[in-house]
């Protein structure tokens, strides 16, 4: 077949597919998310059609014109294509990218000027969890306009419309995600999972088994040289690398064999010697803690992993003083990450013992785990991250690394391992449920008087990061509103369910549904305008937080409210227009708000950087904060630019961002902490490395310089010149100002908040009991946007995501564990966003700014069901509104009381 333009002949197998096929020619640009036909990333041209590269068998494309994503480099269009998305911000972690592309180009080679809704068809077959499509749109529709694309110039200070970093490698198909790489000659390995909630097992012959099927080697818990398990917290590494005798959760790894890919690939799993004595498992967290359940943990009896509390004034009087007082129960689902890249990578031996190179948010979190499961110090391991097709929390944890660690061990060869989509699905971590009770108090004029919650939080079978939930969400759960008397308390409970990690929130989204329903049954009870009761309570600058915290600054949430009050009531006014014409098709405007503390909760968060300048004039940022589509590589340089203030200078990132053997630990990529706190490091080493220069020239501070003919040259008239005679470096730590709690949750739990209220317009057919997004407005308080453009990318991505959560997403274990069954918003379903960026700086943060990564998913849903009970009169208390649970109560509504 002919591929990009050149005659290609290629052996393949009975049951290879054309991604295959492209793939071992090289061409890795060609994804593959799913392999059935259900993400679209490995979308490309064949014969000028765009077709699914992974439901297309190698045979069919005998004799086909296959265009793949580096074609780009000869296609024109495809290249004008690249070009407005990395102009437009299209590309975020960039795993679909391509296959959006290749979706893009088949529709304008087909059509001269498609029309808005010709694009979205044409690309609602390639999902994106990143961007949330505007940004997609846009680029596209720049294309088929005409429009010139005016790519922003490499670089860009603080402030401006810098392109991503790592777009145009990723627009290309030319980032090297943890599938796409691995050393010659590696032997595969494959996972033996459980297909049991909750059971006991025991092995057959598994040398007799290795040898009939020619395998390398058959790992089980006794290969494991160090310790047989892991975990984020010294004291809760309970998930074994292999399980022993027993498993708690469907999904979880009892072996993995290795051997060659085909001997691998080519065993019925059913065939291993395994046998299951199923046991009886605590679904929910109602099973787990009702009376005689048993311990999925010996040593937690009660199966509460932990407890998180925040208490401040008198919660009980200020309920009886209250002139009016709202409750309820509140209830979610698991939530999937939906990442579209499954987990995959990598281990190779080195002289000082192994490295592992895979997708991954921390990479020297995984550096601790893989030593600790090896027996061996840490520096014998080094993590080299790939390209990370998505993360949003679910790749914080380890995935594939410990076991790629064990396996190297074993074989004494390279070895390299590729999750499937329902393996990645079945054995990830989740969006922690969570059942809710709150209760909410107001005085007559609507300031808020009292608010209570408990909340129990399904962390499955393992600890994760259920500690972090439990301890965050008391902190945040009765909202960004000042309340004098307040009593939260939350459980992590442990079920025979998929381990509940960490999911863009940890745990404040759940809490944002209740609190901000309450807010709305407040103003109703009141007869207030439900941004007014909003607008009353909202936290400010000098507010007293109930931890006991004074805002003194960057509280900015009586601006975003103030921002969205045009948007507000003209959503009332058309809403009320529309629903005196339609009696079946209701529309419905609501709002809600929210707060978010950035980086780690009451605990050490500290960054470091390195920033170096060579003797041509190149600034390299030495960084250690995995960029996962999120923009950290874009902003750190931005910033090092903006302080180190040199003109004619090149400032870039080093080839090796993450990499434990050649960067600091900038800490994990989560918790909306890496331009906070690694922007910090990152201007303080840039400032650490001018002051070096100033102090060689004698110069005083923040003297102008420039870079010429190897020389810096320092003074407005240039009046000192100080050679680089060898490579200059600057170092920055920063770790954000915080207490430790007491026992009622009182003290400094993070040095920065986000603050945000957004407003949802949705329209809602009341005979089916479905619900369509028609328009969000988002006001996001975010310090200051080093860069606007991914300001905004992340806001879209959040909104996406949050709109997912609301309408759409429910994770069943066995039952959704793919992307035709568990469904995420497509471009489709995301309505037209408009933003307001707030930039209360933060002095703080780099130049003021704060994270905005998790802010953008929080307010998002109860905004929604805040307008879907201004259209309906239904207030709904769980999520998703699936349509059959929004019929159900919209019957209900209509049935006498």
């Amino acid at each position: 077949f002919k591929l990009n333009g050149r005659e290609v002949d290629a052996a393949a197998r009975p049951f290879d597919t054309l991604a295959d096929v492209v793939r071992a020619c090289g061409f890795t640009g060609t994804k593959i998310g799913c392999e059935a036909g259900d993400c679209g990333a490995c979308t490309v041209l064949m014969d000028g059609k765009p077709v699914y590269a992974c439901l297309v068998s190698a045979a069919q494309s005998r004799g086909a014109d296959v265009q793949t994503i580096e074609a780009s480099s000869s296609d024109p269009l495809a290249a004008r294509l690249v070009d407005a998305f990395v102009a437009h911000g299209a590309a975020q972690c960039g795993i679909c990218t391509p296959g959006m592309i290749g979706a893009a180009l088949g529709l304008l080679k087909r059509s001269e000027s498609p029309s808005d809704e010709d694009i979205e068809i044409a690309i609602g077959g390639v999902l994106c969890r990143c961007t949330g499509y505007r940004k997609i749109l846009d680029a596209v529709a720049s294309v088929a306009r005409g429009v010139d694309i005016a790519i922003p110039a490499a670089g860009g200070l603080v402030g401006e419309r810098a392109a991503n970093a790592t777009a145009r490698l990723a627009a290309c198909g030319a980032a090297t995600f943890g599938a796409d790489d691995a050393p010659a000659g590696a032997l595969s390995v494959r996972v033996i999972r459980s297909p049991h909630a909750h059971a006991r097992f025991t092995f057959g012959d598994l040398e007799a088994f290795r040898r009939e099927h020619g395998l390398d080697a058959v790992l089980t818990a006794a290969d494991v040289p160090g310790a047989n398990s892991f975990g984020i917290f010294p004291n809760t590494k309970d998930q074994p690398v292999f399980a022993e005798a027993h498993v708690r959760y469907r999904g979880e790894a009892v072996a993995a064999i290795v051997g060659t890919e085909e001997a691998v690939h080519s065993i019925n799993a059913d065939a291993f010697p395994v046998s299951w004595m199923p046991l009886t498992p605590l679904i929910g967290v109602d099973a787990a803690l009702g009376d005689g359940a048993a311990a999925i943990h010996a040593h937690i009896p009660d199966n509460v992993l932990t407890r998180g509390n925040l208490r401040c004034g008198d919660v009980g009087a200020g309920h009886d003083a209250a002139a009016v007082t709202v409750e309820g129960a509140f209830e979610t689902s698991f939530v999937e990450h939906a990442y579209i890249e499954p987990e995959a990578g990598f281990a190779v031996a080195t002289e000082d013992g192994m490295q592992i190179a895979a997708c991954t948010q921390a990479p020297y979190m995984d550096r601790e785990d893989v030593a600790r499961v090896l027996g061996v110090p840490e520096a014998a391991v080094r993590i080299t991250p790939t390209a990370c097709g998505g993360g949003f929390g679910g790749k914080l944890d380890v995935s594939v690394q410990p076991i790629l660690a064990v396996a190297l061990k074993k074989v004494g060869r390279p070895v390299r391992i590729v999750y499937s989509r329902i393996e990645s699905m079945a054995s990830s971590t989740k969006r922690h449920p969570a059942k809710i009770r709150a209760k909410a108090s107001a005085d007559a004029e609507g300031r808020l008087v009292a608010y209570e919650m408990t909340g129990d939080f399904n962390t499955g079978a393992y600890a994760s990061w259920g500690p972090t939930v439990a301890n965050r969400v008391p902190i945040h759960a009765h909202g960004p509103y000042r309340v004098p008397n307040v009593w939260n308390r939350t459980r992590a409970v442990f079920t025979n369910e998929p381990p509940s990690g960490a999911f863009r929130g940890f745990g404040i989204p759940q809490a944002a549904i209740a609190n901000e329903c309450l807010m709305d049954d407040l103003a109703a009870q009141l007869g207030l305008d439900r941004w007014a009761i909003r607008r009353i309570n909202a936290l400010g600058n000098g507010d007293t937080t109930a931890s006991g915290q004074v805002l003194l600054r960057s509280a900015g949430l009586p601006q975003c409210l103030d921002a969205l009050k045009p948007a507000w009531d003209k959503a009332l006014a058309d809403a009320a227009s529309h629903n005196a014409t339609d009696d079946r098709v209701k529309r419905g405007a609501g709002i809600a708000c929210m707060w978010y503390g950035c980086g780690n909760t009451a605990l050490p968060n500290p960054s470091e950087m390195r920033v170096t300048l060579a003797r041509d004039g190149l600034v390299t940022v030495w960084s250690g904060a995995v960029d996962i589509g999120q923009g950290v590589s874009t902003i750190l340089a931005q910033i090092v630019r903006s302080a180190l203030a040199i003109d004619g200078t090149r400032v870039a990132l080093c080839d090796t961002v993450g990499d434990t053997g050649t960067t600091l630990d900038a800490g994990k990529t989560s918790a909306s902490r890496q331009t906070f706190v690694s922007g910090n490091a990152a201007r303080l080493a840039a400032l650490n490395l001018r002051a070096k220069l100033e102090r060689d020239a004698n110069a005083p501070a923040g003297a102008p310089m420039r870079f010429i003919d190897g020389a810096i040259v320092v003074g407005a008239n240039g009046e000192r010149r100080v050679p680089l005679d060898a490579v200059l470096e600057g170092f920055g730590r920063y770790d954000p100002e915080t207490t430790k709690l007491d026992e009622n949750g009182q003290g400094i739990p993070y040095a920065s908040y986000g603050f945000a209220a957004q407003i949802a317009e949705v329209e809602v057919d009341t005979a089916l009991g479905t619900t369509r997004v028609l328009h969000i407005h988002a006001a996001h308080d975010v310090g200051r946007a080093i860069n606007p453009m991914q300001v905004e990318g992340q806001i879209h991505g959040g909104i996406a995501q949050g709109l997912g959560l609301a309408l759409m997403e429910e994770f069943i274990p066995g039952r959704t564990e793919n992307l035709h069954d568990y469904l995420i918003p497509t471009a489709g379903d995301i309505p037209p966003v408009t933003t307001h960026i707030i930039e209360d700086a933060d002095p703080a943060g780099p130049f003021g700014a704060k994270g905005v990564g998790e802010p953008a998913l929080i307010a998002t849903a109860p905004a929604i069901l805040s307008a879907i009970r201004h259209a309906t009169g239904v207030t709904m208390r769980r999520v998703p509104v699936l349509p059959h649970r929004l019929w159900e109560a919209l019957q209900a509504k209509k049935r006498p009381t």
